[in-house]
């Protein structure tokens, strides 16, 4: 049997459970000839793997191996057969031996380079000549091979699928059993596929970068006013520090918006403008660019459908906080006391809000009426008074009015939104969650991947891009903070 000293190296591995590619970005009208598009594709294509998130849906399965045909394309049929040909007097052997020369296969490829031991005892108890010799006498034992399979899966897979592979010890149908095995095997091979790319993520990302850069080099060369939109976009993003807009007034009780106001964010006029905080404004900017402006800045064409998925994720979250916000001053402590009511509203909420860009009117008249009869059920089953009718209706009016650009209380909650977004910059997504401003707690998890989403984008693109916004930024800044813009 394998050493189980042997799984304790391998249980090291930190997988994930699925890998998901961001969409592309479209192409720019600097490609002009077909040598220039493929270069930009290309480049285009490394900085995506760059970004590739290491938790890869399950679901892909190889479709060209058995053990993906085992969970995803083999018909049911096909076990059918398996099972006819295995109950058959004498049983046949033939698609027995098939699944198990795949089996081999795929325990082999999940075998570290060092493992050669193991290799060895894989080969050894699997050698497929010396079971066709068994087949072929009518001995062989489907199951004693099927439970040696499930030992060595036992020392090969990583913690997420122990439970996995242990309810497969239960089963004790051998054609059941050999179809759960290649669902869990095919699993296994996307942890090893999640936890190579883990390993080269360093290596990949340093490659995007010195890439990508050399690339953009290459355009700038050749286009000397490539960076025109990019120096417009951080003078704008400096003029935006120095001279802050209007705030919306804050007429929201202070009780229920405990934090920081969101004008706390704004830095002052007097203060000398920091290089960091001038693309921090910049990459904030560029979650309320109107899609309608070309100008957008050349660094970073290839993320503008990243930024705008990211930016109609905030507008949603801005619309969900806002009704929880105007949901909580009319239903009270108690109710919003209770997580399992905070969930459904948001649940409500949340499905009913992915049409409010086209049509917020309608969307804030369904969820008002909605969020209405959610708050009058549960008080009624909590035996709390119910809304009077002046309140009920002063709810949905308040709920409806949300649609409204100028709505106050949107207006705050976007800025508040703004403001964790520019701390988690600055700070950090971990540290930022740490002090979040009024009105914002009961999306914590919402906001903690939107935060997280928008650094890694803009920190990558920092690591590209760096150089030229140094150079741009030089200008921009007083004397004293110079020295600060190497940092960039």
């Amino acid at each position: 049997m394998p050493d189980v000293k042997e799984r304790a190296s391998r249980k090291e591995l930190s997988t994930a459970e699925g890998a998901s590619r961001e969409p592309h970005a479209g192409h720019t009208r600097e490609e002009g000839s077909s040598a220039q598009g493929h270069r930009t594709r290309l480049a285009e294509r490394v900085h995506e793997v760059s970004k590739l998130d290491c938790h890869s849906e399950e679901k892909t399965l190889s479709s060209t191996s058995l053990d993906g045909k085992g969970k995803e394309t083999m018909p049911s049929d096909f076990w059918d057969h398996l099972k006819e040909q295995l109950s058959s007097v004498p049983p046949d052997f033939s698609c027995a031996l098939e699944l198990l020369k795949e089996v081999k296969e795929i325990l082999l490829s999940l075998l570290l380079p060092r493992q050669t031991r193991l290799r060895s005892e894989i080969e050894e108890a699997l050698d497929m000549d010396f079971l066709h010799q068994q087949a072929d006498r009518g001995d062989l034992n489907v199951t004693y091979l099927s439970k040696y399979i499930l030992n060595m899966m036992v020392l090969l897979c990583a913690p997420v699928r122990d439970e996995a592979v242990q309810r497969l010890e239960n089963i004790a149908d051998p054609v059941r059993l050999l179809r759960g095995i290649f669902q869990v095997l095919g699993l296994m091979k996307m942890d090893m596929v999640n936890y190579t790319i883990q390993s080269l993520q360093p290596q990949l990302q340093e490659h995007s970068i010195q890439f990508e850069r050399a690339q953009f080099q290459e355009r700038l060369n050749k286009q000397p006013s490539l960076l025109n939109h990019t120096t417009k976009w951080l003078t704008q993003a400096a003029a935006d520090l120095t001279t802050p807009p209007a705030n919306c007034p804050d007429t929201l009780d202070s009780s229920s918006t405990p934090g920081p106001s969101p004008s706390d964010a704004a830095q002052s006029p007097s203060e000398p403008l920091s290089p960091a905080m001038v693309l921090s404004q910049g990459f904030l900017n560029l979650l309320i660019w109107d899609p309608e402006n070309e100008e957008f800045p050349e660094t970073l064409l290839m993320d503008r459908t990243r930024l705008q998925e990211l930016e109609s994720q905030r507008n949603h979250l801005t619309v969900l906080a806002s009704v929880l916000l105007v949901a909580s001053s009319f239903s009270g402590s108690v109710l919003f006391g209770s997580p399992q009511f905070v969930d459904k509203l948001k649940r409500i909420t949340k499905s009913l809000v992915e049409d409010f860009n086209s049509r917020p009117e309608e969307t804030m008249q369904t969820v008002s009426e909605q969020v209405t009869q959610e708050i009058h059920r549960s008080l009624k089953n909590m035996g709390l008074a119910p809304l009077s009718s002046d309140n009920s209706a002063s709810l949905v009016g308040q709920l409806q009015n949300i649609a409204k650009k100028e709505n106050c209380v949107r207006s705050v909650i976007d800025q508040r939104i703004h403001l964790f977004l520019k701390c988690c910059l600055v700070l950090g997504v971990q540290r930022s969650l740490l002090d979040l401003p009024g009105g914002l707690t009961l999306i914590e998890a919402e906001l903690a991947e939107l935060g997280q989403k928008f650094v890694s984008l803009t920190r990558h693109n920092q690591q590209v891009f760096g150089p030229y916004y140094t150079e741009i930024l030089k200008p921009l800044i007083s004397p004293g903070q110079s020295a600060r813009v190497e940092a960039l």
